[in-house]
């Protein structure tokens, strides 16, 4: 199956060229399977070859979800362009294909506790006699523009990736907020800055940003990767590069530190408790609710805690 318009409806639904490729290879081996292009194709027959690949190909049920996925926007793709009258895998759902991540979360007293003990460590009252002088410079710009990402990360509950998608003309500092763009999987939406974090951003934007100039190229990011070791410059405007080193920084003042997802969901755990669910759906980003009701067994493990902890009949 390689027809144009089953491409260009994927693209129309703005999936990325690899996931494209991925439905197509799911959607052929299943129309191979069928023995047909699927124009008569029942929901009986979807449902046999989901147990096809379950028990003949031994896949699980995340793999075989991902099938069905592609099955049902290629006869989405089909409706649409009246070859068939109806999409027999519409209803389908395979069980057990959800894996729920429980983090131990932090308090919103946690996390600025979190924040100021970076500051203190690794830029107030950083030693760095045992860094070679000619990398001096950059360890320090690194661990300044570090400390104001784990701010965004604290205070506006952001992910890692859209970190590096801010641009210099997405910050109100007039206004105190920032604006996250859309992207392929979470809505824009304008966060307010913190009191704690604007000072510190203002130096920031003023003082340490013009100096990464010295090792790269300007562009419009609010961050910037540095050079590899050993070199002068570098034209990369992807900091994902610096995740590693930022993620050792972090658990290095705090053994409890998981990843940075585990922040986000400390933030998102304590939007649930004070700002309420559709509140905190904008903040997140998330374009749909039910992604922002995966994180409530986080705040309801929190409020759980809390009933125990000032429970006065213990």
């Amino acid at each position: 199956m390689t027809d144009k318009k089953f491409v260009s409806y994927l693209e129309s639904k703005n999936h990325s060229t690899n996931t494209q490729k991925c439905y197509i290879r799911h959607v052929n081996h299943f129309l191979q399977w069928l023995g047909n292009d699927g124009t008569n194709c029942a929901k009986k027959d979807v449902l046999q070859y989901l147990e096809y690949l379950k028990t003949k190909h031994n896949q699980q049920n995340i793999t075989r979800r991902n099938s069905l996925i592609a099955i049902n926007h290629y006869f989405d793709f089909l409706t649409s362009e009246n070859i068939t009258a109806f999409n027999p895998a519409s209803l389908l759902k395979i069980r057990g294909t959800k894996k729920k991540m429980l983090y131990n979360t932090y308090t919103g007293e946690e996390l600025e506790q979190l924040y100021d003990n970076f500051f203190h460590s690794f830029v107030r009252s950083f030693e760095d006699s045992h860094i070679p002088k000619n990398q001096r410079a950059q360890s320090f710009l690194s661990r300044n523009r570090n400390f104001i990402m784990l701010g965004m990360l604290i205070y506006q509950g952001l992910s890692t990736h859209e970190l590096g998608l801010i641009e210099l003309a997405d910050l109100d500092t007039t206004k105190a907020s920032v604006r996250i763009k859309a992207a392929l999987k979470s809505a824009e939406r304008k966060i307010p800055l913190k009191a704690a974090q604007t000072g510190a951003l203002i130096n920031y934007l003023q003082n340490i940003r013009p100096q990464f100039l010295s090792f790269c190229e300007e562009n419009d990011k609010l961050f910037f990767a540095l050079p590899e070791s050993g070199k002068a410059q570098t034209s990369s405007q992807n900091i994902m590069g610096t995740i590693k080193l930022f993620t050792k920084q972090v658990r290095s003042i705090n053994a409890s530190f998981v990843n940075f997802k585990q922040i986000r969901a400390s933030v998102i755990a304590n939007w649930l408790r004070s700002e309420g669910l559709r509140k905190t759906q904008y903040l997140s980003g998330h374009r749909y609710i039910s992604s922002t009701e995966k994180y409530l067994p986080n705040e309801l493990k929190g409020l759980s805690e809390d009933i125990a902890r000032f429970n006065p009949f213990q």
